[in-house]
């Protein structure tokens, strides 16, 4: 539960701020961090899906992968889901430096 207290300063007089409890401090970052790492795992996923059969089997390097890859989803989309990937776990690791 928050706590409202009246902050009384020079510039605001009366002004009533939401303070968070540290159980829903903790509350809230689990829940932000569970939703930031689900994307991450997810855009992994959909990362490991597109090497999967061409360049990978499991976790062994197929022979024809010196050929070249193309993903299917095509070279933009491939490289947005890897910054996404880069996005969603630098914000994870300044969420829990508590560098926000």
């Amino acid at each position: 539960m928050a706590r409202v207290l009246r902050v009384v300063s020079d510039n605001e007089k009366g002004v009533e701020r939401r303070v968070l409890l540290p159980e829903e401090k903790h509350r809230h970052f689990r829940n932000i961090m569970g939703v930031l790492l689900q994307d991450a795992q997810k855009t992994w996923g959909e990362l490991w899906g597109e090497l999967q059969g061409e360049v990978v089997d499991g976790v062994l390097v197929l022979p024809d992968a010196q050929q070249g890859f193309k993903p299917a989803c095509g070279w933009p989309e491939f490289l947005e889901k890897m910054w996404l990937l880069k996005h969603y776990i630098d914000h994870a690791r300044r969420f829990s430096d508590e560098r926000v």
